[in-house]
């Protein structure tokens, strides 16, 4: 089962067991966004795992306002989540599974 929780600095949208698709048709095309993820990844030996992921999505039409404050509240959301692993998104189209996933399965 995948979670994701879909939030901006002033909406929240807790998506469960969703794919992909699901998750691009909610991304505006100019205002950022961080996706908090629980992706369920099969790794090459079989076995599956959780990982926790925070995706920052900061379209290339967002104003340079918005992208700054984003950007500069980006690294904090990670500490306090505590999460190593951080994938930055310009294009919702790039969210796929294969993007996705080998991202996740790098050491």
């Amino acid at each position: 089962m995948n979670l994701f929780f879909v939030f901006s600095f002033n909406h929240q949208l807790p998506l469960q067991d969703c794919d992909l698709d699901e998750i691009r048709d909610e991304l505006p095309p100019q205002q950022p966004r961080y996706i908090l993820m629980s992706y369920k990844l099969v790794h090459p030996d079989g076995r599956f795992s959780f990982p926790l992921c925070l995706i920052y999505y900061t379209p290339t039409g967002s104003s340079p306002e918005v992208q700054m404050l984003y950007a500069g509240s980006r690294n904090y959301l990670a500490r306090e989540c505590q999460l190593n692993k951080t994938i930055e998104l310009r294009e919702p189209e790039d969210l796929t599974k294969e993007y996705l996933e080998s991202f996740l399965l790098i050491k």
